[in-house]
């Protein structure tokens, strides 16, 4: 083992992560944006269901089906938005 390496790693602090206890509010302001967002999705995606059996009446059903593809996006972004943040902290 080189020596260098040895003492690098005993010098080289590895901390933990701790969320400070004042963070309280904006963690639960992050639930409910969470949240919120996540109720917003699914009623988007009511509404681009609703609207595609319309305009397949009409027969216009492959132009919602981007729609709903930008949404089902935004609830993935929304969903997986810790785990993203997480990865670049």
């Amino acid at each position: 083992m080189n020596p260098f390496s040895a003492i690098a790693a005993s010098v080289i602090p590895n901390p933990t992560p701790v969320v400070p206890a004042q963070a309280g509010g904006l963690l639960t302001i992050l639930n409910w944006a969470s949240g919120i967002g996540l109720v917003l999705g699914v009623l988007g995606v009511i509404i681009v269901g609703i609207g595609m059996v319309i305009q397949l009446q009409r027969g216009e059903g492959a132009q919602a089906i981007g729609k709903l593809g930008w949404v089902l996006m935004g609830c993935i972004i929304i969903t997986g938005s810790a785990g993203i943040v997480r990865a670049f902290v």
